[in-house]
């Protein structure tokens, strides 16, 4: 089932009649979730109903999350990623060393691949959860960076509270699933890279994200390592790809991420960057004034202009 959140309350798809039908009393998107198949199943009902048909295009931001958990899960990511961060952001001699060495041996040089760590547990830093767009919502260009970047990531929503959890009891705790782009500031997080005691995640990865209006119910996405996504600039699409091949598993990400700490619903836990998903793997920088949008195949799509505003107040 697929679902937004309008001003008249929430609203779900109707597949085939093509409409969108308001559910009467259903006012919030995650504690519908935590309903499970009783709150499906009295949806449908009104569905069949049909009685408050409403316009689709009123769509609001469908949640205000809880916290954001950002994972990364694909080694290809991690390679191609650290590959172009040392040839646009690094000092010359140690792109010309990487660069040397992979014409000359034809392998990746060793300190781009993950280390062992990445496969003994899920990756994953905290994310800032304050300033979260909506589809359509300008997006502005931070301050401090010269190198905005975008970010094609399958995220979920958490519907149950989780602490110590068990892989199974994890991944029964999610409630929908949606599209998010992970903005990033580049030239920032090679500095911090280099020079950051606290890593790359500091000031490259905490000032917006991007939900998308549509959130699809867990149980309309029963494997979520077969989704395939696309990102188009103005149109045009710079790439695509898929969650296919993941590092870990969806239950040993989130039994990862509540060890010793209590999540809940309305957390939103982010499986990561597609790989070839973003403007840094392509080489390719989007500008002030272009249009960028987000597909994710069964899910729909979400859009954000670039302008030259400052951070709105």
């Amino acid at each position: 089932m697929k679902l937004r959140t309008t001003a008249a309350g929430l609203i779900a798809e109707d597949e085939d009649e093509d409409r969108w039908v308001r559910l009467p009393g259903e006012d919030d998107l995650v504690a519908f979730l935590a309903k499970g198949e009783e709150g499906r199943e009295r949806a449908q009902e009104a569905i069949k109903a049909a009685v408050d048909v409403v316009d689709p295009s009123t769509a609001t931001l469908p949640f205000r999350p809880r916290s954001i958990r950002a994972f990364m899960l694909w080694e290809a990511h991690v390679i191609q990623s650290g590959r172009m961060l040392v040839k646009r952001f690094f000092p010359p001699p140690a792109a010309k060393a990487v660069g040397t060495y992979e014409r000359v041996t034809g392998r990746t040089f060793p300190k781009l691949k993950p280390n062992a760590r990445f496969r003994e547990a899920p990756t994953f830093y905290v994310s800032g959860h304050t300033a979260v767009l909506a589809d359509g919502q300008e997006m502005w260009w931070p301050s401090h960076t010269k190198a905005l970047d975008f970010e094609l990531e399958l995220a979920c929503v958490l519907a149950k509270p989780l602490v110590d959890a068990t892989p199974e009891e994890a991944a029964d705790a999610v409630g929908g699933w949606f599209i998010l782009n992970d903005w990033s500031a580049r030239d920032v997080q090679a500095d911090d890279y280099r020079r950051n005691v606290f890593g790359p995640v500091v000031k490259s990865k905490t000032f917006a994200n991007s939900i998308g209006c549509d959130v699809l119910t867990a149980d309309a996405l029963p494997d979520w390592t077969k989704v395939t996504g696309r990102v188009r600039v103005d149109g045009e699409q710079w790439c695509e790809g898929s969650t296919a091949n993941p590092q870990h598993t969806l239950g040993a990400m989130l039994a990862y991420a509540s060890a010793g700490e209590r999540l809940d619903a309305g957390d939103v836990i982010s499986t990561g960057t597609m790989p070839g998903c973003c403007g840094l793997e392509l080489d390719r920088w989007i500008q002030v004034g272009q249009t960028v949008e987000l597909e994710i195949d069964g899910i729909g799509m979400l859009t954000n202009p670039i302008t030259s505003t400052a951070v709105p107040v």
